[in-house]
């Protein structure tokens, strides 16, 4: 199976242009799985509620088509970020979409400074969907620094997390070796780059995307500040494999009854 991420610098509030840069991003690029960062339809330092609102949208609408276009021509499924609006609510989302359609959206669970302001917290349990017999899941941005979301996801039967982020914090990449290495799983972090000043924000994003291995290996890994396409193959069966030696087992071993609280 090949994983690949886009990396790059969205303009805010500026879809189509976003869209434009990703597709010429894409051109003859083919794999089986390929993530984008957050939110990379419409950038990220919202000013107010409203202003997200202006920008989101249900689910079958700009950023829906495109990725479905986007997967038509890559051969691929497709991973990205949208502000996703239900009713009054609006939730900072991902969704998975092959050339057919979208197969599943994911609400972020864990909302990051002032995304509080302005999205309400992801309300439905993480979910693991079936790509060319490989189980995929997604999870978003700062849900990195919470174990427990890689680890319901690997429970679930995750192999392969789709992890699009707007990371500022410097730890996150190297948190994702050890979500890695503690549930034998493979993931892609696709990150954007560039700063981004608005009002009283101004953000730097770290950039450095990568594809990541069960055992922890960095298998692609981007420039902190240059835009690109990568992408690196792997035997998803690997994560089936939880055994770290004869005598453990990292599911099997677990004491659940001495973990609550």
């Amino acid at each position: 199976m090949v994983l690949g991420f886009v990396q790059f610098g969205p303009v805010f509030g500026e879809k189509e242009q976003n869209f434009r840069v990703v597709e010429k991003l894409l051109t003859g690029c083919k794999a089986d799985l390929i993530v984008l960062p957050e939110l990379f339809a419409t950038g990220y330092a919202f000013q107010s509620k409203k202003e997200a609102a202006s920008l989101s949208e249900v689910h079958c609408e700009e950023t829906s088509l495109f990725l479905k276009h986007i997967a038509g021509i890559c051969n691929a499924t497709v991973v990205g970020g949208f502000i996703e609006r239900e009713n009054t609510e609006l939730y900072n989302s991902a969704m998975m979409v092959d050339a057919t359609g979208i197969i599943g959206i994911y609400r972020k669970l864990h909302l990051f400074n002032k995304e509080k302001l302005w999205f309400s917290p992801g309300n439905r349990v993480p979910a693991v969907y079936t790509v060319k017999g490989v189980s995929i899941g997604m999870m978003i941005c700062f849900d990195w620094i919470f174990p427990e979301t890689c680890r319901t996801l690997a429970l679930a039967g995750a192999q392969v997390i789709a992890h699009p982020a707007n990371l500022v914090l410097p730890w996150a990449q190297q948190a994702m070796i050890t979500r890695c290495l503690e549930n034998r799983v493979f993931a892609v972090t696709a990150n954007r780059i560039g700063r981004e000043q608005r009002g009283e924000d101004d953000f730097t994003f770290t950039g450095q995307s990568q594809v990541t291995g069960v055992r922890g290996e960095v298998l692609a890994l981007a420039d902190d500040n240059a835009p690109c396409v990568l992408m690196a193959g792997i035997d998803p069966k690997q994560a089936s494999d939880k055994s770290v030696n004869p005598y453990n087992d990292l599911f099997a071993d677990r004491r659940n009854n001495f973990y609550s609280l």
